[in-house]
């Protein structure tokens, strides 16, 4: 699954140029919209978490506003790729017959190029959130420095899930509406609007099942509070990442010759 996208890497550039374009073509803002709805939803979020809920991530006192909000920028950008993969995935192969029925395209690139460009909305989330890391905290812990160690095994998971999905997207058109409200579930079912130490023990090992709450607490640690991540679980995470995006994979090629038909 790795040496086929690399193959193709130069069609896999063209094909991610083309639909990072296409989001924005025709609008007057362009590229600024990926920085203007995330800013807007963490204002919005902010208010109603750290104001009406009186939400905070410490009992420490002195937690400041922008403090509150670069923690929780951090959780929504990295749900955001989730997102991103969950709703977009399921119509990869039927938004796309052509690739399927005219013409020999390497069909699993389209995974590879839906991850690619959810990975580019958040970098330009990230490059803002370094800003306001500088500005609260005024430096940038070395520890950050592991945040790709962190966010690779993540990644490769939701490739995995990006297959799957994309497959049985084909043969199951109810998967479309499904995955809209997961993302949404995944989302509340995980520590990003709450900490997750006001969670009971046992309860906090069923938020734990969520495949976003440790990568989003792990992010955390290294980026804002200068901490090692727990490598024993990154581990673990990672080789079920690895299986993932393996059986993803496996499972896509299984069942691709009878897209044509279904189609």
């Amino acid at each position: 699954m790795f040496t086929q996208a690399w193959k193709h890497k130069t069609l896999i550039w063209q094909l991610l140029r083309r639909d990072i374009q296409s989001r924005y073509r025709g609008s007057v803002l362009g590229l600024l919209w990926s920085l203007a709805t995330p800013l807007i939803m963490l204002a919005i979020y902010t208010f109603v978490f750290q104001y009406i809920f009186k939400s905070r991530w410490s009992d420490a006192a002195g937690e400041t506003t922008l403090n509150f909000a670069i923690v929780l920028f951090l959780g929504l950008s990295i749900h955001g790729v989730l997102a991103e993969i969950l709703t977009k995935s399921p119509m990869l192969i039927t938004s796309n017959p052509n690739f399927v029925k005219k013409i020999v395209f390497p069909l699993e690139l389209l995974s590879w190029i839906t991850l690619f460009g959810a990975i580019f909305t958040f970098l330009i989330s990230f490059g803002l959130l370094l800003v306001f890391i500088l500005i609260e905290l005024h430096s940038i812990p070395l520890t950050a420095l592991l945040l790709p160690l962190i966010l690779l095994p993540y990644l490769l998971l939701l490739l995995g899930i990006s297959w799957m999905l994309a497959a049985l997207g084909v043969y199951l058109r109810d998967i479309q509406q499904i995955t809209g409200t997961l993302a949404t579930l995944m989302l509340f079912l995980s520590p990003i609007f709450y900490s997750i130490n006001i969670l009971p023990e046992d309860m906090q090992v069923l938020i734990f099942i969520n495949p976003l709450s440790f990568i989003v607490e792990s992010a955390r640690a290294v980026l804002i509070y200068g901490k090692l991540p727990d490598f024993g679980g990154l581990a673990i995470y990672s080789f079920v990442s690895i299986s993932v995006a393996a059986l993803g994979y496996i499972f896509f090629r299984k069942v691709r010759p009878g897209f044509a038909d279904v189609l």
